[in-house]
């Protein structure tokens, strides 16, 4: 238990380190750095893929989308959410977004929450009910404020679960999925990385790109494969909770690069921060629940 609990923070670490240091990657903009990421990252998770000796599934999933051309154009769509998620956690560090970003990952979980009790039937809790109605709040109190919640939050909290959703009725909701929606992102990676003007020039010019990039996807690599790693060692239940971590670490980003919540907005991330807090009671009454 205690090792998975390890391996699940130090994930959450390792994406929040890579939040942080976005701005290092400078002067790449955040269409380069998705490019070079997804370049970066690729083999090392290729190495994870062989290691958990999954290559059976990607055979399996090759063969099915040359036989079934709608299933393989599913295929691309569940890689192109993944693109633009990856492309906007990096993004939004350099353009002072961070915060709003971190705000979807605190909504993700009640998103998530809501379209399972929609799409699939699956029942709420009292206190899950009551952590929509409370982050209701905040996202009402946003909304007539300023007349909505800002894109970059609904884009994590609305894209990513359409995301899971779509992988979890395409079954490719497992290591070989993930390494296939990076491979059918390398055309569009190499087209940033390479346009004209090239990229490559300003690695000529700023050398600390030649080892930042690199880095980038050992610390990718190594953050999926410990999150994947805690999904095995933890009971889904801690390992929900733990998810939480994250967010609150990016948030924690967000205001060490110098973005503030102002007073207004409290009325606003407040009651997000409380449902998420209600959820974690919940899963803690889940959790104690099940031991007994």
């Amino acid at each position: 238990m205690f090792a998975g609990v390890t391996v699940s923070i130090s994930a959450s670490i390792l994406f929040a380190a890579m939040y942080y240091l976005a701005p290092s990657l400078a002067p790449l903009d955040g269409e380069q750095i998705f490019g070079w990421r997804i370049l970066a990252t690729l083999p090392f998770t290729t190495v994870l893929l062989l290691a958990r000796r999954q290559w059976p599934h990607v055979r399996v999933m090759a063969t099915r989308a040359l036989r079934e051309p709608g299933w393989a154009l599913a295929l691309c769509a569940s890689a192109a959410l993944l693109g633009v998620q990856l492309w906007l956690f990096l993004w939004a560090p350099l353009h002072g977004r961070a915060l709003q970003v971190s705000i979807g990952y605190f909504l993700l979980p009640l998103v998530m929450v809501l379209a399972g009790r929609t799409l699939f039937g699956e029942k709420l809790s009292r206190l899950q009910w009551m952590a929509v109605a409370i982050a209701a709040m905040g996202v009402v109190h946003e909304i007539a404020r300023t007349g909505g919640m800002s894109w970059e939050t609904w884009l994590v909290a609305i894209g990513y679960t359409v995301y899971f959703i779509t992988r979890r009725k395409l079954g490719t909701d497992h290591l070989a999925g993930h390494w296939m929606d990076l491979v059918l992102l390398v055309p569009a990676a190499l087209w940033y990385a390479l346009r004209t003007p090239s990229s490559l020039g300003l690695f000529a010019e700023h050398a600390h790109l030649w080892g930042m990039i690199p880095a980038l996807g050992i610390v990718s690599a190594v953050a999926l494969a410990l999150y994947m790693s805690a999904s095995r060692l933890l009971p889904l239940g801690l390992f929900g909770l733990l998810s939480y971590v994250e967010p609150i670490l990016l948030a924690l980003a967000a205001l060490l690069l110098g973005e503030r919540i102002a007073t207004a907005q409290w009325f606003t991330y407040g009651p997000i921060f409380m449902a998420v807090a209600v959820l974690v009671l919940d899963g803690l009454r889940q959790l104690r629940a099940n031991r007994h």
